[in-house]
């Protein structure tokens, strides 16, 4: 196979990827710089929670992937399955090689079903459901769910967008609460972490939430297994002190009550955030650490190993959310990084601080706004005062607005073209 050169390779063509190609070409619109992205698709993902909940289509977070790959970029449509670091090549599946002067990894994360048992099939039957795989699949079974246990749950590894599996919980307490069937239901929130969410005033909202709906929240609940037969789930406690129901504690709820810190809830809806990793060619090439995320500094985005390789995104070791959002403030960092490695300057842009932010949907018609940095402290942009929302911290209409009509146009419109704002 043909061998190609390019001055900078991104690897991904989702949002990092894009974001960063444009940027740096309209800093320099004479980069010689090609995107290796197999998917003739682009899917803006931040709004599957809605699409779960009725209130979005699919069909529009989905467009063609060649309408935004920046004018001056080659689009090397393939998979990449080897790095050769030493090399300076990345390996494709067509067995052809592209060599770099710089490499870009913004690969995003996939998902890794079988590391709960039966989730897998409990997907494929239908028993359960998950907004990040296949959201229309979650509103047609929620609008099925008539009563009973609804569980709402996410693996104990890091996943897109940390908050989205308590968004779908709000919005289904809240589609519950319209038809008249909250009474009827049990709804568990369960999820490993030791609170709620990492920001303190943002936490405080969200119990505020869950007493409303009246939901059952377990920390420190990861799940382990599923029967689809049965549909029962087996969560593990990874605290370490038992399981605890935090409010509205329901002894109906389990099958069995808590032993060898686990339990085993029956279940009559199921919706799961799939467990989560980075590509497995990423760890083989030896460009991970430990935990198996890019290993770059966290504030440069330069790999602490390799200095011609930078990561961003999902599939970057940033000790933050994953999230759109954090990729937003992370572009213009690694941009300037790399064109100074191209120019044969030092590495100077350390200011990434950790921004991310988590829309938090609270229920229909209604949005608080996480913004915070690696300290977890409480980051709200000024900006927001135009839209007149001064607590993003509480639940209000205006966000609403924000997450459904203007982040999706800023997104295809702005972000992707490599505006900053």
């Amino acid at each position: 196979m043909v061998n190609q050169s390019y001055q900078i390779v991104i690897l991904g063509g989702g949002t990092a990827g894009i974001m960063s190609a444009a940027l740096l070409l309209k800093k320099n619109a004479n980069l010689k710089l090609a995107i290796i992205e197999p998917s003739s698709k682009h899917f803006y993902q931040p709004a599957y929670t809605l699409v779960g909940a009725g209130t979005y289509s699919l069909q529009d977070c989905i467009r063609e992937e060649k309408d935004f790959i920046p004018k001056g970029a080659t689009w090397i449509q393939d998979y990449a399955v080897q790095i050769d670091a030493k090399q300076k090549e990345v390996h494709l599946k067509n067995g052809s090689k592209v060599k770099y002067e710089v490499l870009i990894i913004a690969t995003g994360i996939v998902y890794d079903l079988d590391k709960i048992e039966g989730l897998r099939e409990a997907l494929d039957k239908g028993i359960a459901c998950s907004n990040y795989i296949d959201p229309n699949k979650t509103w047609e079974l929620l609008q099925k769910f008539k009563g009973g246990n609804a569980i709402y749950t996410q693996p104990n590894t890091p996943i897109k967008c940390g908050g989205a599996p308590q968004k779908a919980a709000y919005l289904g307490a809240d589609y519950l609460r319209k038809k008249g069937l909250l009474q009827k239901s049990n709804i568990v929130l369960a999820m490993p972490g030791s609170v709620i969410f990492g920001v303190k005033i943002i936490a405080e909202t969200l119990m505020q939430k869950v007493q409303e709906y009246g939901i059952h929240l377990m920390l420190g609940a990861a799940p382990v297994s599923i029967d689809p037969q049965y549909k029962i789930i087996k969560f593990q406690n990874v605290l370490s002190t038992e399981n605890q129901c935090f409010v509205n504690h329901d002894p109906k709820l389990s099958a069995k009550s808590f032993s060898n810190h686990e339990i085993e809830i029956p279940f009559d809806f199921l919706h799961l955030a799939p467990p989560q990793t980075t590509h497995s060619f990423l760890k083989e090439s030896g460009l991970t650490n430990q935990q198996g995320w890019v290993d770059v500094n966290i504030n440069s985005l330069q790999h602490n190993r390799y200095p011609d390789i930078f990561a961003l995104g999902d599939a970057a070791a940033l000790p933050t959310a994953k999230t759109g959002a954090a990729i937003r403030k992370q572009v213009p960092v690694l941009v300037d990084n790399v064109l100074n490695f191209i120019n044969g300057k030092p590495v100077s842009n350390f200011s990434y601080e950790g921004y991310s932010s988590c829309p938090l949907v609270t229920g229909y018609n209604e949005m608080v706004l996480a913004e915070f940095n690696y300290k977890n402290e409480f980051t709200p942009d000024p900006k927001l005062k135009y839209m007149l929302v001064f607590n993003s911290h509480k639940p209000s209409f205006r966000l609403w607005i924000l997450k459904k009509y203007i982040l999706p146009y800023l997104y295809w419109n702005q972000m992707l073209k490599g505006v900053e704002f």
